[in-house]
């Protein structure tokens, strides 16, 4: 089937656990691994389902011990949610320049939190005060770009970093910025929204 653009309806916590089956068995399968029985067969009726082929900006995000691990995704639409959360999965596991990658021995000790996004729209603001005042209330997924460069924290990041303006310094330093680039530059700022899923064991 080919992939559909739009925005289906929001996706079910059965939806969400087979994407994330999706995801571990994509980076299984890179160490000739694959998903027990009863998995697989979950796996297989799930992937059954139209809603996956619609394009949708996907984050794959791994943890040992609540500890980053690795974390790749698209913001915007570039395929269907199945190719999407494939490649992002293996790119989480094997090519974040941030980490090693990850060994066979790992597979017991992640964790993988999937992420599907909303399209980023551009946010309105007057100025730094009035950027800090939005973000204070709305707790979203924020892009900042200037020139080239570009950086994104997702919405769980304000669970670590609540603070607006400490949480739109370290963004701008992600983005290769001076700290303080949010308040002295003029940056385009966009935001967006995610349905999460986590794996609970």
């Amino acid at each position: 089937m080919q992939k559909q653009t739009g925005i289906p309806v929001r996706f079910s916590e059965q939806q969400g656990r087979t994407l994330i089956l999706l995801a571990r068995r994509a980076i299984m399968q890179k160490f000739g691994e694959d998903l027990n029985g009863s998995q697989l067969t979950a796996l297989e009726d799930g992937l059954a389902d139209d809603s996956f082929q619609y394009s949708r900006g996907t984050f794959v995000t791994l943890t040992i011990e609540n500890n980053l691990r690795g974390c790749i995704g698209n913001l915007t639409a570039r395929e269907s949610v199945l190719k999407s959360i494939e490649e992002n999965a293996r790119h989480a596991a094997f090519h974040d320049h941030r980490f090693n990658p990850l060994k066979k021995n790992d597979l017991e000790q992640i964790r993988i939190e999937i992420s599907i996004l909303t399209e980023p729209e551009p946010l309105d603001f007057n100025d730094a005060s009035d950027l800090i005042a939005i973000l204070k209330e709305k707790k979203c997924g924020v892009i900042i770009k200037k020139g080239m460069a570009s950086a994104t924290f997702l919405p769980q990041v304000w669970e670590q970093i609540p603070d607006p303006e400490e949480f739109l310094s370290h963004l701008c330093l992600k983005a290769g910025l001076a700290a303080l680039a949010w308040q002295t530059e003029k940056l385009n700022i966009m935001t967006y929204e995610v349905e999460c899923f986590m794996e609970t064991s």
